[in-house]
């Protein structure tokens, strides 16, 4: 036993986060701890790291179990660099060189003066030079360095001052010194925040080799099914344990929650018969002990509780959106710097009509950068950002939710701009997204940031429009939240283009995956379970392929190179090229007949206003050449109708080609 929870309670203030924890963490163990936003799980974390004290009970620990917590308490105006602020975590081995350094330094002195080293010298040397050797010191410097190239950090970066990194960056650093520090319980609350997928890869094959025991706090599916052995839910300030994995802990708690319901459907029919009995007999002399009797016996009943169902039982509904052309997003030739970097030379992508598609690759790739100028936030330095016929965007990115009055009730911030239409789905969409009683009154001011998140996007999402970009929408949600948002969008009869680290997400939600990889698009499709095996198969059978080099830094400077012969790579750029340009050809022209479409349904409706009018309608001279001009219009517009499910038609195929 490493560490054991004794009983355990947490209050804030009259609120009772969760009383009475009781478990145990064994060696080896990998305990997921999971349950909504707000439930208490990071505070039991910080318990059991000892940065808090728990109100009733004790933590229990061995005096040589050492634990370690992921905490985020760099300071970023350091002048340090990464590497020197990673290595803080290995000051013990440092210390212990030093020891062994004036240890030699005593030797040498004493053998220079012909004296006999004493055997307490001596034996002191030895034993620490074999401690010294058994904790990893002779190979601490490679350790750093293999721990900061796995968590992204290239050799320049290494190097760098922790002033020049952002808050995500400077987490790894965090966890990198906890990940050196190689602790018997680690305790990770949200280790893959910030973490880019190949990242996230990465830390998943070293917490595979790790021997210590784990408790941790995900919302990612995938990393709790891959890493986690028991599950501890916190939920209502109660305890449950699961011993199965994440998904035996899914579907028994499905079968707990369905058995409870029934034993407390069962406990309401025994009440309501006992009170039944007592409201007939409680004035009848002759059944005056027995009315006492069954009182005392309903007093003394514990009333199960049910919590709220599992999470798909919840569902969202989201409204068809307006149809807009049969490409609603084309990227021409994009180009993009910043200063000297250069993100994109000549990127190109299509989205056709009911497209899902996930953008994926190594954080600085790019990736936020290209839904910006999909969204119309960022200017292109070259190329054409083409919307297609009655596309409208709804862009979801971080800052959105600095959007939210703070003034606002829950409530009457989905109100704003809803329309009257959409007054009766209020509560049910607040409730889809888990505002529900009382919730829906709270003001935004004082919501969480996972609640805000949610509020934002149960805003955006009441009245979609038909092309939806996500940057990371499933930042700050929990599981149910992050369940109900995917089937909602999966649905979803638009468009959809989306950045998310979360796997289960993507797998659940795209239909196309497109990753890149400096400054280049490459497309797969289906989802991303699909995607991983055709780049895996890429990558064997292709190695010239962009790599990414920030998961391996020794190779990071060095020059790609192609396999394929001169003559073979100039066909395949001549044949990209042509086929480049007549889908773009297309493209336009499929643009020019949207306007014209567009211009003659425009007259059309103004002429069909000029009949109604009762003055002109019953009078036949004026009615007749405005019907009749109304006649050739409608044959040129059902003639360009035509022509755009041809050249629409043309478009998808070349897209798919």
């Amino acid at each position: 036993m490493l560490l054991r929870v004794s009983n355990i309670s947490k209050y804030f203030g009259a609120r009772c986060l969760f009383q009475g924890v009781n478990f145990d963490v064994r060696p080896g163990d990998r305990l997921g701890l999971v349950g909504p936003n707000g439930a208490g799980k990071t505070s039991l974390l910080r318990i059991l790291a000892g940065d808090d004290t728990p109100d009733d009970g004790e933590v229990i620990a061995p005096r040589h179990v050492r634990i370690g917590m992921l905490r985020q308490e760099i300071d970023p105006t350091q002048d340090h660099s990464v590497r020197e602020e990673a290595s803080k975590a290995l000051a013990h081995l440092s210390a212990m060189e030093t020891e062994l350094r004036e240890s030699e330094h005593e030797m040498a002195r004493l053998g220079e003066l012909n004296q006999e080293v004493p055997d307490s010298i001596a034996d002191h040397y030895h034993a620490l030079s074999t401690r010294f050797e058994h904790a990893g010191g002779f190979e601490r410097e490679a350790r750093v360095d293999r721990i900061l190239a796995g968590l992204g950090f290239s050799e320049d970066e290494r190097h760098a001052p922790l002033s020049s990194f952002s808050g995500g960056w400077l987490m790894r650093v965090e966890l990198a010194k906890l990940l050196l520090s190689n602790p018997d319980v680690l305790l990770l609350d949200e280790p893959t925040n910030h973490l880019d997928l190949p990242s996230i890869e990465w830390l998943e094959n070293l917490l595979a080799e790790f021997r210590g025991a784990i408790v941790l706090i995900s919302h990612d599916r995938t990393f709790l099914s891959k890493h986690v052995e028991r599950v501890i839910e916190l939920q209502s300030g109660q305890l449950t344990l699961y011993e199965a994995n994440f998904t035996g802990y899914l579907r028994q708690r499905e079968e707990r929650h369905e058995q409870r319901v029934a034993a407390k459907a069962n406990q309401d029919k025994k009440i309501a018969e006992q009170e039944a009995f007592i409201t007939r007999f409680r004035a009848k002399a002759t059944k005056a002990k027995q009315v006492q009797s069954r009182i005392k016996a309903l007093e003394k009943i514990e009333r199960i509780e049910v919590n709220q169902a599992p999470s798909r039982a919840l569902r969202l509904t989201l409204p068809e959106p307006t149809r807009c052309g049969d490409v609603p997003l084309h990227l021409t030739d994009i180009h993009k710097s910043y200063g000297e970097l250069q993100v994109y030379r000549g990127a190109s992508l299509s989205i056709k009509r009911g497209d899902r598609v996930a953008l994926v690759g190594p954080n600085g790739a790019g990736k936020s950068t290209l839904l910006k100028i999909a969204a119309g936030i960022l200017e292109t330095d070259q190329g054409e950002c083409h919307l297609g016929h009655k596309v409208k965007i709804g862009h979801y990115a971080q800052h959105q939710m600095e959007s939210l009055s703070p003034d606002n009730s829950v409530l009457e911030e989905i109100a704003v701009g809803a329309k009257l239409e959409d007054m009766s789905r209020l509560r049910g969409q607040l409730g889809a997204f888990l505002f529900s009683g009382d919730d829906v009154k709270k003001k935004v001011s004082i919501l969480s940031g996972g609640e805000k998140a949610r509020l934002a996007l149960a805003k955006m999402l009441l009245r979609p429009p038909n092309v939806l970009i996500l940057d990371e929408p499933t930042n700050h949600l929990d599981i149910t939240a992050c369940e109900v948002l995917e089937q909602a969008l999966s649905n979803f009869k638009g468009t959809v283009l989306f950045i998310s680290h979360d796997r289960a997400f993507i797998n659940a939600v795209a239909t196309r995956v497109v990753e890149i990889l400096q400054g280049a698009l490459f497309e797969f499709p289906g989802n991303y379970n699909a995607y991983l095996a055709k780049a895996k198969e890429r990558d064997s059978s292709s190695p010239n392929r962009p790599g990414q080099s920030r998961l391996a830094p020794s190779q990071a400077g060095e020059t790609q190179k192609s396999t394929a012969s001169k003559t073979e790579r100039m066909a395949a750029r001549k044949a990209d090229r042509e086929e480049k340009k007549r889908r773009e050809k297309s493209v336009r022209e499929l643009s020019k007949l949207e306007v014209s479409i567009a211009k003659l349904e425009e007259e059309l409706e103004a002429l069909g206003l000029l009949l109604a009018d009762p003055a002109i309608w019953n009078d036949p001279e004026q009615a007749r050449p405005i019907e009749a001009e109304r006649a050739d219009k409608q044959e040129s517009l059902d003639g360009l109708y035509d022509q755009w499910e041809e050249l629409s038609a043309l478009c998808e195929d070349l897209c798919e080609e």
